[in-house]
């Protein structure tokens, strides 16, 4: 069973070992409000409750271990961004938990007011793709990021249905 909760100091150790996870394999943390910059968790969990948008963690319940994290926006990011960013550890990848955590986070979505959901992921980021298409995401073109240098697909989601 896993669960989206919102960040919590009772989450102390966990979140210390979800962020040094990212910082140790170099990879990037999407989706975690930029965890990776906050070395005490409740100054990031500060940081986070300071403005409008939503931060998740997916918690696996039978461990209390943080798989996953999951921001969510009902700020419009134009052209690269999305109204959703997330991640998954390295260590927890390939094992449906992007797909779970995408399809726990849409109907906070929908409850943002979110009709039409925009979620992107790099070209060649095969597991985003494949939660982004399990939850209904309809490709509708590749842009060219250029202060990244990457190629960003972009999906959409209707909630409206």
């Amino acid at each position: 069973m896993m669960k989206l909760i919102e960040p919590a100091i009772e989450y102390d150790k966990q979140i210390r070992a979800y962020r040094k996870e990212f910082l140790d394999c170099g990879d990037s943390s999407d989706g975690t409000a930029h965890l990776r910059r906050f070395e005490n968790p409740q100054d990031w969990i500060d940081h986070v409750s300071s403005f409008r948008n939503l931060q998740y963690m997916l918690v696996r319940e039978e461990d209390q271990k943080i798989v996953g994290m999951i921001h969510l926006s009902n700020d419009y990011l134009k052209r690269y961004g999305g109204h959703i960013g997330y991640s998954v550890a390295p260590s927890e990848r390939r094992k449906g938990y992007a797909t779970q955590m995408l399809k726990m986070a849409l109907p906070k979505c929908r409850e943002l007011g979110i009709d039409k959901v925009l979620i992107t992921c790099i070209s060649g980021n095969e597991g985003s793709k494949k939660a982004i298409l399990k939850n209904g995401g309809t490709f509708e073109a590749v842009v060219y990021e250029p202060d990244e240098g990457i190629n960003v697909e972009r999906y959409w989601i209707d909630l409206s249905k």
